[in-house]
């Protein structure tokens, strides 16, 4: 899975070319890796401020406004892959990372709900 992470400002404040800049470098890789059938599913997020968080309180699920942690960069967007290699998923992560996803976070997929069976036995 390629997850990516931006500044809600920062993206917030992209012109409409820096807007068409980023569409035009994923729709690109996404037909790249269409013709490869490495990409399986990915989505935009929403800003954050629209996120609602649930935590258990009293053992009921608690909702409240506003993304999980206070942070500069948040989730903006994922890919979930299939690729031969941890090194040609990070070589598809590098093609996402520019001045708007400054960060991108390359993470194995255990399975289906990520939660299989431990490596350590």
């Amino acid at each position: 899975m390629v997850l990516m992470y931006a500044d809600p400002a920062a993206t917030a404040a992209m012109t409409a070319e820096q807007r068409a800049e980023v569409f035009a470098r994923h729709e690109a890789l996404h037909r790249d890796l269409a013709d490869t059938g490495e990409l399986l599913n990915g989505a935009g997020l929403a800003y954050p401020a629209d996120t609602t968080v649930l935590r258990l309180h009293d053992e009921a699920p608690v909702p409240s406004d506003g993304p999980l942690t206070a942070a500069p960069v948040h989730l903006t967007a994922y890919y979930v892959l299939d690729c031969a290699s941890p090194e040609r998923a990070r070589e598809i992560a590098g093609r996402v990372v520019d001045f708007h996803v400054v960060a991108v976070e390359v993470r194995p997929v255990h399975d289906s709900f990520g939660m299989g069976p431990s490596d350590d036995g």
